[in-house]
């Protein structure tokens, strides 16, 4: 796991700056990779690769930048390729001269080309410069696991695992708009825009390849809602738990000790306790963040599962102080606000667990693969209500009825103010209307925002491409709301898990993101994974006997819950209301000067996040745009 970093001119020329601009852009990264660092040039000067390392796998010779001279081939690359013996194996091991994965990589390219991404199991972001070919190939891993951002500034290109490693080459500092109104609809961008104008991020599953001055950007990669109705259920619960138990043994490859994030929630739970299995001879680490008070309190469900696998669990409980502290941290090394306020207590998590290991698995994804929001229900619920009034509840777009679906709607009873706010207005119209009612975070935010500034761009035209995709079934309103999430929310909370941890010199690794596993989903029924309205009801029968049973039946959990609201009305209502009424806030060209923070926060739901929003905006402005002539003068220095 590292930070990578590469500078290419656009046109044949040399760049006498050019190790100056690989310093700049390591340093700003260096967070990454404390274990060390590299760089190179090409000849011509008009090429460079950095690199910051964290050592996991090859200590000894997988330093970066890697060059292959025989084959013409240098890499510069952050992330694990998980499958990297067997293909080792299977290009010849008397090729190697190291054990890293590393190698493996730069060698599949010199095999296959291209096309080596599509041999590649795991989490990565690379560039490798082809000599030979005289041609930069790059590519990101199939969900956007590990990040890839690149700019051009004139004829000069510039690539990095972090956003603000690229602003000091990028002249102003700018916000980019269209980007800022998908973040206000939906607290994350859409596509390959970012927050920073001028700055793009390389969508999952894609590649970017640089020749003559020129980018060329292509899928290799997608998932298809192709599904299967030959199989039965008792099937897909076998095949569903044999996928995920070998994708755990294989993300717990690495040279150095493994532990895992545990909230207390299904996902989490099931990867701990089966990489716990799998390593219970040498003993296994997990680290759980809570808040004190009720339901922000999930710590007795994490002790239940290490009692049952004698784990050793490390707990931090976090309060409004903590954030106060810490929120401009968080907010800086995510580059720019992505969604919601889980980022605090992950950050904070991610710090206590890099003080005992190097290495944590996640639960990330479990969510978007197996429907595990409170939402898809809400919006069932509404579909079954009309299907039941207007005859069609067999019309193949339901997968439940609204009989079946009655005993799981206690999943919803801390939801209720979002219901009622959800069916004031809109009820029964068009599915793709209502699912975007659902997670619109912009209602609300009329009279704070100068949304005129804003046009044209629709966010909502966006959200459709998506939503209606080509790879799913029109009929599948589940498929089209888990798809959705899936190509946009699991991006940007694989942003969170990225940055929280890398900020600390910590890799996180997502078992259930093993495409092969994503794939198998993707194709079984709605009818199995959401039978009878039931959230991940695929993975409570898969994983039943491994874990405790108030874990493998809750109907309470909520994400990774902060009360951030309930802070709001007490102790950091002074900390909220001093940030909003400086003259720093009251001059951003998005905001309505006269609005109201007071009256704000006094409005502020347990299921809104419009604060959060506003807060986290104004942060970044602070850490990015404010500073905008100290990233410029790293130049100079």
């Amino acid at each position: 796991m590292c930070g990578i970093f590469g500078y290419l001119s656009a046109l044949p020329r040399p760049r006498k700056e050019i190790e100056h601009f690989l310093k700049v852009g390591s340093s700003l990264q260096r967070h990454r990779g404390p274990d060390g660092e590299g760089k190179w040039v090409n000849p011509d000067n008009t090429l460079g690769f950095a690199h910051v390392r964290l050592s996991i796998i090859d200590l000894e010779t997988g330093a970066q930048p890697m060059l292959l001279e025989d084959a013409g081939l240098t890499i510069t690359y952050n992330g694990e390729i998980y499958n990297y013996i067997e293909l080792r194996e299977e290009l010849g091991a008397d090729r190697f001269r190291t054990t890293s994965d590393t190698e493996v990589i730069l060698r599949a390219y010199e095999q296959w080309g291209i096309d080596c991404v599509k041999r590649l199991r795991g989490m990565f972001a690379f560039a490798i410069h082809d000599a030979r070919s005289n041609l930069v190939f790059c590519a990101r891993d199939r969900f956007g696991i590990k990040p890839f951002y690149y700019g051009q500034s004139g004829d000069d290109i510039f690539f990095a695992s972090e956003a603000k490693a690229l602003l000091p080459f990028m002249g102003e500092i700018e916000t980019d708009l269209n980007g800022l109104k998908d973040y206000l609809a939906f607290q994350f961008t859409l596509g390959e825009k970012t927050l920073f104008k001028g700055i793009r991020q390389l969508l999952p599953a894609h590649t970017l390849v640089i020749k003559n001055g020129s980018l060329t950007i292509q899928r290799y990669w997608e998932v298809q809602y192709e599904l299967d109705w030959d199989h039965t259920k008792r099937y897909f619960i076998d095949k569903v738990r044999s996928d995920l138990e070998e994708s755990v043994a294989i993300h717990l490859r690495s040279d150095v000790p493994v532990g895992a994030y545990l909230s207390g929630g299904l996902d989490s739970s099931i990867v701990a306790a089966m990489a716990c299995r799998e390593r219970a001879k040498v003993g296994f680490k997990s680290f759980h963040g809570k808040f004190s008070g009720g339901e922000y309190d999930e710590s007795r469900y994490a002790r239940t599962l290490c009692d049952k696998y004698s784990m050793t669990l490390f707990d931090q409980e976090f309060n409004s102080q903590d954030f106060i502290d810490y929120i401009q941290k968080v907010i800086y090394h995510l580059d720019y606000p992505v969604a919601g306020p889980g980022s605090f207590p992950q950050y904070m998590t991610s710090r206590m667990a890099a003080q005992e290991l190097k290495v944590v698995l996640g639960g990330q994804g479990g969510d978007e693969i197996f429907g595990g929001y409170a939402r898809y229900l809400i919006s069932y619920f509404e579909q079954c209500i009309k299907g039941a009034i207007e005859g069609t509840m067999h019309s193949g777009n339901y997968v439940v009825t609204y009989e079946s679906i009655i005993p799981n709607l206690a999943t919803l009873r801390k939801y209720k103010p979002l219901l009622k706010e959800f069916w004031k207005d809109g009820l029964f119209d068009e599915r793709d209307m209502r699912y975007f009612k659902l997670i619109n975070r912009a209602s609300g935010l009329s009279e704070v925002i100068n949304w005129e500034l804003l046009e044209p761009y629709s966010a909502f035209q966006t959200f459709q491409g998506i939503f209606w995709g080509d790879n799913v079934q029109k009929e599948s309103y589940f498929d089209s709301m888990t798809h959705f999430d899936f190509k946009t929310l699991l991006p940007a909370l694989l942003q969170v898990e990225d940055r929280m941890s890398m900020a600390h010199g910590l890799e996180s690794r997502v078992p259930l993101l093993d495409h092969p596993l994503v794939e198998l989903a993707a194709t079984i029924p709605s009818n199995i994974k959401f039978e009878n309205g039931e959230l991940k009801h695929l993975m409570k029968l898969a994983f039943s006997d491994i874990l405790p049973e108030e874990i493998n039946r809750r109907k309470d959990k909520m994400g990774f819950p902060v009360p951030l609201n309930k802070w709001l009305k007490g102790e950091l209502k002074p900390f909220i209301s001093d940030i909003f009424m400086s003259q720093q806030a009251r001059t951003r060209e998005y905001l309505n000067p006269d609005f109201d923070i007071t009256q704000l926060i006094a409005d502020e739901g347990k299921f809104t996040r419009k604060i959060w929003g506003l807060l986290s905006l104004e942060l970044w402005q602070q850490a990015f745009h404010d500073k905008s002539a100290l990233y410029k003068g790293m130049l100079k220095s």
